[in-house]
């Protein structure tokens, strides 16, 4: 089963009702709106993503691939229960620094996204990546001729607010001014989100980042690992 206009509806009513009696209550819409078609995206597509990486976790899942609806609102001064968008992730268990996603994303507006990186990077990473670019690292220059040849996707992140790198080359520059980095491409177009074809299209956009996925995930890899809370 495809995702469709109903889901988008669960997820925006879930989402402004934001009752834990409201969601038992229609959790049986979850299930087949939503679970059910994420989950079976999730399988559609993983298996593929080996080709870029053989020990991404790809288990169709929520809590394994699938995120959960349900918020974590420890760490946050936003108490909302539910949230009203849901993401697909593929990546290694962790070993040392938080190693990098391949994802999809679906908000209930109908906009959707897919690429490869992190929704939070610490600054410690951020420093290791810009000696990386500036060095001008052989897997750094593939993700960058990848980018190139993907016109779909961009770098995207939170970026200084001022320059701090005037003086690069415009292409480094790109990387250097990030504060986080991701790179993604985001589509508005519901008659692909709802079709059969949904999960080749965001398969094949994937494998074009296989070298920034391992452009990052090397990164990763001789970066100290963050403080845990």
């Amino acid at each position: 089963m495809a995702l469709n206009q109903q889901s988008l509806d669960f997820l925006f009513e879930n989402r402004l009702q934001d009752s834990r009696e409201w969601f038992l209550a229609h959790k049986k819409e979850y299930e087949t709106l939503v679970k059910q078609p994420m989950t079976a995206l999730s399988a559609a597509i993983g298996p593929r993503l080996l080709m870029v990486d053989d020990q991404l976790v790809i288990d169709p899942a929520v809590g394994k691939t699938v995120s959960r609806i349900r918020r974590d609102t420890r760490f946050t001064r936003d108490k909302s229960l539910y949230r009203d968008n849901l993401w697909i992730a593929y990546r290694r268990r962790e070993e040392g620094y938080p190693p990098p996603c391949l994802y999809f994303e679906v908000f209930s507006s109908g906009m959707f996204r897919y690429g490869c990186g992190y929704y939070h990077t610490t600054p410690a990473y951020m420093e290791i990546l810009r000696r990386r670019v500036l060095a001008g690292a052989p897997d750094w220059q593939a993700a960058q001729r990848a980018l190139d040849g993907a016109a779909e996707f961009s770098l995207t992140g939170e970026r200084y607010k001022r320059p701090h790198y005037p003086d690069a080359d415009p292409v480094k520059q790109n990387w250097l001014e990030l504060r986080e980095v991701s790179v993604s491409a985001e589509v508005h177009d519901l008659s692909l989100l709802f079709s059969d074809r949904l999960a080749d299209a965001v398969a094949a956009g994937l494998l074009k980042l296989a070298p920034v996925y391992r452009f990052l995930l090397a990164t990763a890899q001789a970066a100290p690992p963050p403080r845990r809370r």
